[in-house]
């Protein structure tokens, strides 16, 4: 039976099973959602809202689901909709009753909104690295052609003189700005919704504090409707990577150009280029070329 079935007469058509469902896409939340439910369990049990025992009972349960899920032994069902209810039910499936209990004070938007925030509150600090590691790299070969004069364009026209450590160093500003955009998303997003409910809470003792300082956010957010009706963060997290995407196609785009033959400024290595299987002379930036298409996606 679906979690919310308690009222419903007749089984669900499976053809609204198929459009409802969302596990094809939020499955790889499984991480989120499990780490949301032990701390959620935790809390229950540490006010009483549900006996201790059951907490732990419940624990044991959601860490062996993970390593299940890890080691590819778990099958997702549509019938469940999402990540959130698959892995409630395989809870329930392992523990017993006891794995209904984890949804005393918790609605699935509260459970939603803090699997959402979580994966972008993990992933932005993967992307800063990855970011700083480019911005090393264009440092580094900056620092060794202080001195190569290359022409400047404007229009694909010759335009000034200026060397290949200031275009180096033209890219390494720009994705600056990117790493600081991605800071401040990571600062603001930085609040737990969980607790909040479907909207208004719950009339149990919940402790929003603690749930949040387990999950590692810094504050529970101020309001609960706030917490589980805006996607702010995630529009803020998506708007910086499309402007972080923007550099790397016009950097991508100069790279294309200057290992041209009409230009040669530049040769790739080897490691980082393909060929053509009738044309032996050719070197291929195709890894420029796929970073530049991404762009749009």
């Amino acid at each position: 039976m679906k979690l919310w079935a308690g009222r419903f007469q007749k089984e669900t058509d499976t053809l609204v099973n198929d459009f409802n469902s969302s596990i094809q896409f939020d499955a790889r939340l499984y991480k989120q959602d499990i780490a949301g439910s032990i701390a959620h369990a935790q809390m229950l049990g540490k006010q009483g809202i549900i006996e201790e025992h059951e907490a732990e009972k419940i624990i044991n349960g959601l860490k062996t689901i993970l390593s299940e899920i890890e080691g590819d032994g778990v099958e997702f069902s549509l019938d469940n909709e999402d990540i959130h209810m698959n892995i409630e039910a395989m809870l329930t499936q392992r523990i017993g009753d006891a794995g209904k209990r984890l949804h005393t004070a918790r609605s699935r938007n509260d459970q939603v909104a803090v699997d959402t925030r979580l994966y972008v509150k993990e992933e932005i600090p993967v992307l800063i690295g990855k970011v700083l590691d480019l911005e090393r790299v264009l440092v580094k070969k900056a620092k060794a052609h202080l001195d190569t004069v290359m022409p400047g364009y404007t229009h694909l026209q010759r335009a000034q003189p200026t060397t290949f450590a200031h275009y180096m160093m033209a890219y390494a500003n720009m994705f600056k700005r990117d790493v600081t955009r991605l800071e401040d998303c990571l600062e603001r997003l930085d609040e737990c919704p969980l607790g909040a409910g479907a909207l208004a809470t719950s009339t149990h003792p919940v402790d929003r504090f603690r749930t949040a300082e387990l999950l590692g956010f810094s504050k529970p957010m101020d309001n609960s409707l706030d917490g589980v009706s805006d996607r702010d963060f995630a529009i803020e997290f998506l708007s910086a990577c499309s402007i972080l995407m923007m550099h790397l196609s016009r950097f991508s785009e100069e790279l294309i150009l200057w290992c041209s033959w009409e230009f040669q400024f530049i040769t790739l290595d080897d490691a980082y280029a393909t060929g053509s299987s009738i044309m032996p002379q050719k070197k291929n930036p195709d890894v420029a070329e796929l970073v530049r298409g991404k762009t749009g996606r």
